[in-house]
């Protein structure tokens, strides 16, 4: 039975799906190629994986709900890594009914999927976002996360207790990963640095908020995508130590487990920033803005509870992180624009 990825044509699934096709596993592909960013960067990531064996691709939006059963009931796939989603945390203070659409409907025909086509593990994605309002250093699951501040982080806990719901009544084993703020080669458009890279090579300023107060736990792709992989070969089961007297919102009594990847190690962004300077060779005009809504002055992931069970830490740093992305910037995207 294949391998089900879903956001296939996005940053983390691309990447995820050509790892796994290089150990030679059968991958299944699905992406609604949607015009959130540039297309373009899209049909490029899925260009890689083009002709490779045991690769097959499907367009689609999984908020169909017929088409996505008719998906699940043809390939009945073992393993499903849902990573498709409606991201970002600015873009849903204007256009709120694409999470609802994307990161709830869309999750809920996956976890149907699953449930009815007998998939052994659901790996999703969700977001540091969670963590909100919370100010403890580090971020840690088994702290409560009960005070979003972006319905985006609000979506990615409904995926996280709509999951939980199916883990104990299905028993089917759902894995939520906490991503940190992941940069390198070929990520998204909307992020920190690709932001930047695109202002400061065009000579145009760059909007610094919180006046560079602010903090990141930046993780490299390759570490993200090691993660993920590892958590493919960890189903949960159930904690038996768990406690409903004392619960771990991190665990539970169903197969249900969260962890976060991140690189244990938030940056300033100013240091990010100077970083991304020397790797570009130019210096950026910034302004310092205040704090904008939806937004929180830092993130910082305790990694524990991955290294415990999959024996793996994020550690790449940020200066060789950049140095990559600033490569892959010059060589490989400056030229798919400038052909357009």
């Amino acid at each position: 039975m294949p391998l089900l990825v879903t956001g296939a044509a996005g940053f983390i699934g691309n990447a995820l799906a050509l790892r796994l096709l290089d150990e030679g596993q059968d991958v299944v592909g699905v992406d609604s190629v949607n015009d959130y960013y540039d297309v373009r960067l899209k049909r490029a990531r899925l260009a890689r994986l083009e002709g490779r064996p045991g690769w097959r691709f499907v367009e689609m939006d999984l908020a169909d709900r017929a088409g996505t059963a008719d998906l699940f009931a043809e390939l009945r796939p073992a393993v499903v890594v849902h990573l498709a989603a409606q991201a970002g945390v600015r873009y849903s203070l204007e256009n709120p009914h694409a999470y609802v659409d994307a990161n709830l409907v869309a999750f809920v025909n996956v976890l149907e999927g699953c449930r009815h086509g007998g998939c052994r593990h659901l790996v999703y994605a969700s977001s540091s976002s969670v963590y909100g309002g919370n100010t403890r250093m580090p971020f840690s699951t088994a702290d409560g996360v009960d005070h979003p501040v972006s319905l985006y982080a609000a979506t990615k806990k409904a995926n996280e207790l709509m999951a939980h719901a199916y883990s104990h009544l299905y028993a089917l084993p759902t894995t939520g990963l906490r991503f940190f703020t992941v940069y390198g080669p070929w990520m998204r458009p909307d992020m920190v640095p690709f932001v930047f890279a695109e202002l400061m090579t065009a000579g145009r300023p760059i909007r610094v908020f919180n006046e560079g107060r602010m903090r990141r736990d930046f993780t490299y792709i390759d570490d993200i995508v090691e993660g993920v992989r590892r958590a493919i070969d960890h189903p949960p089961s159930g904690d038996p130590a768990w406690s409903g007297d004392s619960p771990s919102p991190g665990t539970s009594f169903a197969p249900y487990r969260v962890f976060n990847i991140g690189n244990n190690r938030p940056e300033d962004l100013m240091h990010v920033i100077g970083t991304l300077e020397a790797a570009l060779g130019v210096e950026a005009r910034k302004d310092l803005l205040p704090m904008q809504p939806g937004d929180v002055p830092a993130t910082y992931a305790d990694t524990d509870d991955l290294a415990a069970v999959t024996g793996f830490r994020p550690e790449t740093p940020i200066e060789t992180g950049i140095e990559r992305f600033a490569r892959w910037y010059a060589e490989v995207w400056r030229p798919i624009k400038e052909e357009a």
